[in-house]
């Protein structure tokens, strides 16, 4: 049977692997494949690619595993394991040339639902920052050497991530849960990369974030990662068509919670 810290380094590996051909792809330029969700939500075609030559090696070194990706069909296993895979988490940074973007590769056991997986280990990786986010179970959450650890205390007030959908009709939602964790905040960030934020929590330099209507593989990497360094994460509205995704350390995260719990959807 193969380790954890096994399968953490060859998600770290194939994370850096992809960074490295999704920063060459945008120096030769980039071309559009489609849109999403919205014409704002677009892919690119080295979305495509990127998570082309994660399928593949991982058809090479793990068949029996299953795989969830963003942009390919999803593939059952036989192992009990699924990869979760975001090629390219920040395409519209990616595509406008902005360099906070990453790419986001975990592993669960279990069915290949959030509320059904427990996470084994995960890797973010930054390719324009050349910072390699780690995290395996029960064996902490790293960039480098570096052992990370969520923020314990924020007398000044909580630095907060958030992201907000590409359809215009939830923006009044998400503005007004913004309006209500301000009352807890030092001031607010807008990545544009989830994996980076929840990374950035994980390493203390966000005390917390919240967003709706992430995808698994916006945050499975990055949930494991903040777990490993002492933070914690739910979703609430789980039913919902836009879950809410809140993080950070624990006081923070039940700040938060607190907060967020009672509002309802919008959408």
């Amino acid at each position: 049977m193969v380790a954890d810290t096994d399968l953490g380094a060859l998600a770290a590996d194939l994370a850096r692997e992809a960074g490295v051909l999704a920063l060459r792809r945008r120096a030769e330029g980039v071309s559009l494949a489609a849109t999403k969700s919205t014409v704002a939500d677009i892919v690119t075609e080295a979305d495509r690619e990127v998570e082309s030559l994660i399928r593949e090696r991982l058809r090479r070194e793990r068949p029996e595993d299953g795989f969830l990706g963003e942009e390919l069909d999803a593939a059952a296993g036989t192992s009990g394991l699924t990869w979760v895979v975001d090629p390219i988490d920040g395409t519209v940074n990616y595509a406008s040339g902005i360099p906070t973007y990453s790419v986001s590769v975990a592993i669960v056991e279990g069915e290949p639902s959030p509320e059904a997986w427990r996470g084994v280990a995960g890797a973010v990786y930054a390719p324009v920052l050349d910072e390699l986010f780690t995290a395996v179970r029960g064996e902490g959450a790293w960039l480098g050497a570096e052992r990370l650890a969520v923020t314990e205390e924020t007398p000044a007030g909580a630095l907060l991530g958030t992201g907000f959908g590409y359809d215009p009709s939830t923006h009044d939602g998400d503005l007004a849960t913004v309006r209500r964790v301000m009352t807890i905040a030092r001031d607010l960030r807008r990545m544009g990369s989830a994996a980076i934020d929840l990374s950035y929590v994980a390493a203390g330099r966000l005390d917390g974030f919240f967003e709706r209507g992430l995808n698994a593989w916006d945050f499975a990497a990055g949930a494991l990662l903040v777990e490993e360094a002492g933070g914690v994460v739910s979703r609430l509205d789980t039913a919902a068509p836009r879950p809410m995704l809140i993080a950070g350390g624990p006081r923070v995260h039940e700040r938060l919670r607190a907060l967020i719990a009672d509002t309802t959807e919008r959408t």
